[in-house]
């Protein structure tokens, strides 16, 4: 295995990112298993499991959700580069810096939209059809995720800003 192309910010942050990362790629592979076991309930059974849809919508969203934090501390995100390849380092850096403080503001913004939103959710009594499972929980994860995600772009801001990126 080859090291990055560029160092990745260290820490508390990184070891929050990995673990949301890891988190949503159990939540995607128990997702995977509830559709297959489901797709084999209904090929031998004649009836599928019941809400699988909803769960498997749950368990995507918040596999997505999950996922955005390490994408950031990552930097896998679309770069689009060519107009400022021909500037020195220092300037790309802040260029970078800029941007991934605006996607923090972003997120955050998206963050806490989301929080009110799961608040609201819980005091309407919000469920889902078919289990009638609440989903302000769920809500209330994609905002912390979002919110972990914006605190790993303000890193990424602070490493940049001081020429480690």
């Amino acid at each position: 295995m080859s090291a990055p192309a560029e160092p990745v910010p260290s820490g508390p942050v990184q070891r929050l990112a990995t673990a949301l990362a890891l988190a949503a790629g159990a939540v995607l592979l128990a997702t995977a298993g509830l559709t297959t076991a489901s797709v084999l309930c209904r090929w031998l059974l004649g009836q599928p499991i019941p809400g699988d849809f909803e769960l498997v919508s749950i368990g995507s969203g918040l596999g997505a959700f999950g996922f955005l934090a390490y994408g950031t501390l990552a930097r896998s995100n679309i770069l689009v580069d060519t107009a400022t390849t021909w500037l020195p380092a220092r300037v790309n850096r802040g260029i970078d810096a800029v941007w991934m403080l605006v996607w923090a503001v972003i997120l955050l913004v998206l963050a806490e939209r989301m929080a009110q939103g799961a608040m609201d959710t819980m005091g309407s009594g919000t469920t889902t059809m078919v289990l009638g499972l609440s989903t302000w929980w769920a809500i209330g994860i994609g905002a912390a995720c979002l919110a972990a995600t914006a605190l790993v772009a303000l890193r990424w801001c602070g490493w940049l800003l001081r020429g480690r990126g």
